[in-house]
């Protein structure tokens, strides 16, 4: 009778070693979400801003630490938006994640949470509407006011309702009231671009062949805008003397500088860097 193992009874053991050395093999969560940023050529910040998790939570994340994230709920969140944000298939790392750290929790509807700011974008619509018929309704009041004095003759209703300057001293405070509502951020068209300050330099920003996450900021490096632009939508930027750019998918945008389309070689999911001046462009 022997007392050794019998190959039958290694075999377990050997498996168990081939299993090891493929985990061993397979990059950690943080690691994979690590290299898919550097790979698309975006900074820490450049993913805090697109997907406002803050920059503290990605360091952790990266590090594999997810005990900032508040919870599971909370880090499988976190890895979704930033896979995402990188472009992985957040599937894997969630499994990778149940696996590490005691299987997937019950359902809870945590996506919502995470995405929120990501289609923030799309809910300007309604306000659209509501300052745009805010605006009609004071035009409206106003004129039906001016008529029941007796104050103003046709001419001058067609000034208000046209948002220019009333002749009459007593009109231009109400007048001034009116605009408000109607004044949005810069969006202007290729002629109104045309027609800028020449004391100024002015971008325009449109989705020409898909949507783009997009960064603009001042001379100052103030934030101006900071968001994503769905197919179709345009942004125009002014300042003083420079415009600061980041373009996350620059290969989908078209850009107009001071009245003049820049011309590009810009490839599909490329992120560019720019700035423009007064000067510009210079050539292109």
């Amino acid at each position: 009778m022997s007392n050794g193992n019998s190959p039958e009874d290694e075999r377990p053991f050997e498996d168990e070693r081939v299993e090891e050395d493929r985990e061993e093999a397979r990059p950690s969560i943080g690691r994979a979400l690590q290299q898919a940023r550097i790979a698309a050529g975006l900074t820490v910040d450049d993913i805090s801003s697109a997907t406002r998790v803050r920059m503290n939570i990605v360091h952790a994340i990266e590090a594999d630490d997810f005990t900032a994230c508040g919870g599971d709920v909370y880090a499988r969140g976190h890895i979704r938006t930033l896979a995402k944000a990188v472009h992985l298939d957040p599937a894997p790392l969630l499994a990778q994640y149940g696996d590490e750290h005691g299987g997937r929790p019950a359902p809870t509807p945590a996506a919502p949470l995470f995405e929120a700011e990501r289609i923030r974008p799309e809910r300007r619509g309604p306000n659209w509407t509501a300052a745009m018929v805010a605006a009609i309704v004071a035009v409206i009041g106003f004129v039906g006011f001016t008529m029941f004095q007796g104050g103003g003759d046709s001419g001058g209703e067609a000034n208000v309702a046209e948002g220019s300057t009333p002749t009459t001293g007593g009109s231009a405070s109400p007048t001034t009231k009116t605009k408000k509502p109607t004044d949005p951020k810069p969006e202007a068209s290729d002629s109104a671009i045309a027609a800028a300050p020449q004391d100024k330099v002015t971008v325009q920003v449109a989705a020409a062949d898909g949507r783009s996450w997009i960064a603009a900021k001042d001379h100052n490096g103030r934030m101006i805008f900071d968001g994503v632009l769905e197919q179709g939508e345009t942004k125009t930027f002014q300042d003083s003397s420079k415009v600061h750019l980041v373009l996350g998918d620059a290969g989908v945008i078209d850009l107009f500088v001071n009245g003049k389309k820049i011309k590009d070689d810009f490839q599909p999911g490329a992120v560019e860097r720019l700035t423009y001046t007064k000067g510009d462009p210079e050539a292109g």
